[in-house]
């Protein structure tokens, strides 16, 4: 097989040369692809603007011996111009999609996080929930479905029955005073349930937590994530330093 084609949404993308860009894309049945898309940055390309990060695409590739290249793009849903009109909804896309990388660059093929991903920048894009609050659900799910599922009730350790107000990345999420290290987290109760709604879709109850239930529920989900993936997402970082 010499070409491919499949449905995927851009993650990033930068320039090489002075006409082309390397971009990256998650796609549906190939994981994530990296391709150079020859001329896209000329006023003229064809496809230039369809492979903007945040846009839905199917795409067409040619295997090459280091990076692919893109020979067709068609577009299916222009995310990139609903939540680039955002600020707050194209940080959180931001924080997103570099997730989305991260977790999937160790996996070959990840049907599951590309169907959260374009689901929750669809929901982005329509702006259904409030940006900070969509960004940890997808946070919470994208990394249950890599594997990584927090204890949000019952200690992590032990198995005692909770709720329990401490809280250990390293340790599996909640745990109980007998297993809580030093330097774990000590957020009130409510920011773990907090956490269990956005995980399960609950939106009203998520939506009605009080507001430093949501502060110390998503300091929660950074450490996290930055815990489990061993690195920090620096889109993340600078979104919290605004």
């Amino acid at each position: 097989m010499h070409s491919y084609r499949d449905e995927g949404i851009v993650l990033a993308g930068h320039k090489l040369g002075e006409a082309d860009r390397i971009v990256t894309v998650l796609t549906r049945s190939h994981g994530l692809v990296r391709a150079v898309a020859k001329g896209v940055r000329r006023t003229k390309s064809r496809f230039g603007s369809r492979l903007e990060p945040f846009m839905l695409v199917d795409v067409q590739c040619h295997i090459g011996r280091n990076l692919d290249i893109v020979t067709q793009v068609e577009l299916i849903e222009p995310f990139a111009r609903g939540i680039g009109a955002d600020f707050d909804a194209y940080s959180a896309a931001s924080v997103m999609a570099e997730t989305a990388r991260s977790i999937t660059e160790a996996e070959p093929v990840s049907r599951a996080q590309f169907l959260l991903l374009v689901s929750a920048i669809r929901s982005l894009c329509k702006g259904e929930h409030p940006p900070r609050l969509a960004l940890d659900a997808y946070l919470l799910r994208a990394m249950s479905v890599a594997g990584w599922a927090p204890s949000l009730l019952d200690c992590a350790q032990c198995g005692a029955p909770g709720p329990h107000r401490a809280f250990s990345a390293a340790l599996g999420g909640a745990v109980c005073s007998a297993c809580r290290p030093s330097g774990a987290a000590l957020p009130d109760t409510d920011a773990l349930d907090h956490l269990a709604a956005l995980l399960t879709g609950d939106w009203e109850s998520a939506e009605a937590s009080d507001l430093h239930d949501q502060i110390d529920g998503s300091k929660l989900v950074s450490d996290w994530v930055s815990w489990h993936l061993e690195r920090n997402i620096r889109s993340l970082s600078v979104l919290e330093r605004t």
